[in-house]
């Protein structure tokens, strides 16, 4: 369990290194995202609100509704929240404890370490892509991080909370072809359209 927990640390230091490359290459935060509704600057606004609660239970923080609350963002601050969650990823001990996170719109949720991991390391591997179509600069990961991040996307529930309302972290799964790579098959189980491209071209 050590030695899978830490492959997965690894993993994730580099799907976190990965969309922090991506997001200081955006030129524009208006362009559109394969997430409904949402444009770049909204995602980037996500995804630092997530990286800064994430840390905050890593490093057994008290659950505060503000500290997930999502304002405006910069790619500087979404750096400096991808440090913080990595640190406190790493830190002793954290993944040995349950960690708040936030559940819905405003309830606390107590998840073993290494499962948050898990679930903050999916989320990175798909918002990565997410920056990175949205650019025209689809992210590259190694098949071992594939193999990993496939692992565990096929474990997430089809139906249910993950699934559907306001606040389902993943959409209904889609089809994916059928010699479709490792990244597409991910991405199709997760509901991403993995043909998504940007209308901006």
């Amino acid at each position: 369990m050590i030695r899978i927990m830490t492959a997965l640390l690894a993993y994730h230091r580099t799907a976190m290194a990965t969309a922090v490359d991506l997001v200081n290459e955006v030129e524009r935060f208006d362009l559109p995202t394969p997430c409904a509704g949402w444009d770049l600057d909204r995602l980037l606004a996500h995804m630092t609100a997530q990286n800064l609660g994430f840390a905050a239970a890593a490093r057994g923080d008290a659950f505060e509704l503000r500290t997930w609350q999502e304002v405006p963002a910069t790619p500087q601050a979404f750096a400096d929240s991808a440090e913080a969650v990595v640190a406190a990823f790493g830190s002793d001990k954290a993944l040995s404890r349950d960690w708040s996170l936030l559940a819905g719109a405003d309830q606390e949720l107590k998840v073993p370490g290494g499962t948050a991991l898990g679930f903050h390391f999916i989320d990175y591997v798909v918002h990565s892509w997410d920056v990175g179509v949205s650019i025209g600069k689809r992210p590259v990961f190694s098949e071992e991080l594939l193999t990993a991040v496939e692992t565990l996307a096929f474990e997430v529930p089809l139906t249910g909370p993950a699934r559907t309302g306001p606040y389902a972290p993943f959409a209904p799964a889609v089809m994916a072809v059928a010699d479709a790579g490792a990244m597409d098959r991910v991405l199709a189980v997760l509901g991403r359209d993995p043909n998504w491209r940007s209308p901006q071209g």
